[in-house]
This record gives structure tokens, sequence and C-alpha cells, in this order.
């Protein structure tokens, strides 16, 4: 089954956009089998779960390992030595706390900004204006320990699909916006938004990577 939905992903998937197989809540068989099909960049948002994953499936060195959800200032230890990426970097406070890590361990830690652009209140992430003042920041040297690779949003969690639309081409103009006025900064061209109920509209919009969970493994199972 796991396989069944990754063959139909891939087929749809143009090359150049990076699948993150969203494992989170999912058992380390589920994330074997989409290894065994192939798949080898896998999402997850629970720093525990997280490091657990990544012990137990040691032995996979090709494994790359994205952290998607809200992570607390006391958990990096958990996650930055294994994660190839965090794409959900939503506060300045995290942002700082990511940087002193890379400088202290000698790292520049790869990091999406999350982009707050749906109408719901719960959401975490900055405003265009907070990541407009970061970007400036950073292209002046102001965080030697991390790399910024790009943004990560989610749409409105609404069936709407042209609610939907409008939020992944507000963030895609946003995209290009930044990567013109600032393109001293390499390697920012990272661009993560789509789900599985979206990611055929995200792909519309600029998308490099797409974020796919229930769709390749089911509904969660714990």
């Amino acid at each position: 089954m796991i396989s069944d939905n990754l063959d139909r992903i891939y087929q749809e998937l143009p090359s150049g956009v990076k699948l993150v197989a969203v494992s989170k809540y999912h058992p380390v068989e589920a994330v074997r089998q989409a290894y065994d099909a192939g798949q080898r960049c896998f999402g997850e948002s629970r720093p525990q779960e997280f490091a657990a994953k990544v012990g137990e499936l040691s032995s996979l060195n090709d494994i790359e390992w994205h952290f998607i959800g809200h992570l607390q200032t006391n958990k990096l230890k958990l996650v930055l030595p294994y994660a190839s990426l965090v794409q959900s970097v939503d506060s300045t406070r995290l942002l700082d706390e990511i940087d002193k890590w890379g400088r202290e361990n000698g790292r520049k830690v790869n990091l999406l900004l999350e982009l707050h652009l749906g109408a719901e209140e719960t959401k975490q992430g900055f405003t265009e204006e907070e990541i407009l003042d970061i970007m400036f920041r950073a292209s002046d040297g102001k965080f030697p320990g991390v790399r910024i690779c790009g943004l990560m949003g989610m749409a409105t969690n609404t069936d709407d699909m042209s609610v939907v639309e409008a939020d992944f081409e507000r963030i895609d103009g946003f995209m290009a916006y930044l990567v013109d006025l600032f393109p001293e900064m390499e390697g920012f061209d990272q661009l993560s938004i789509g789900m599985s109920g979206d990611w055929r509209v995200a792909l519309r919009h600029g998308a490099t990577m797409v974020r796919i969970g229930t769709s390749i493994f089911g509904e969660r199972q714990y």
C-alpha cells in the first residue's frame, strides 16, 4: 500500500521537487516500507519521536531527516545533530538559539523561515515584515550558525481551493521578491508548501518541496 501510494505521487511529481514523506505518528516499520520503495526524505514534528526514529534507523545512512513541527528551544539537542533541514523556524528566539547552537558546534544549520499566511490565529510563524527584517540581518552576517535556505508555509485550513490558491500565490510572490532583493544570499531557493490535500495546487506556485503524510501512510497510527 505504501509503495503503491508513493508510486502514484512520484508519477505526478515534477523533477526537481522534493517529496518529504511525513512519517510523524507512524511506526518505524512504515518508514522502512517507504524506504524500501525508494523514498529517502522523511519529515517528523515531535523531537522525542524524531530522535527515536533516527536512532532506530541509523543503519540506513542515506535517509534525509527534516524537522517540520514546532521546535522548543529546550529540545534542540534532540533534533539539530541529525536534521538535514529544520523547516519550521517560527520565532526570532528559536532562530537565535539555533544560531547559537550552530556556532557552538561548528555547524551551519540549514533551515526555512515559516511564514504565517493562513487565517488561523493558532498557527505559528512570521509575518512578511518580520521575515524581511531577518533577511536584512542575515545578509549582514548576523546569523553565522545557520543557513537560511528558503520559506515554509501552510495554506488556510479550508476546502475552498480558491483560498488555498491565493495563499500559495502570496507566498510564492513573497519568495520571488526576497530572491530578487537578496541575491547575495546563496542557497536561498527552497519553498516548502503543499500537503496531502493541496500539494498539486502548491506545484503551480513554485513549490520545491511538498510535505505529504496521509496520502502515503494513511491515517495516523498513534
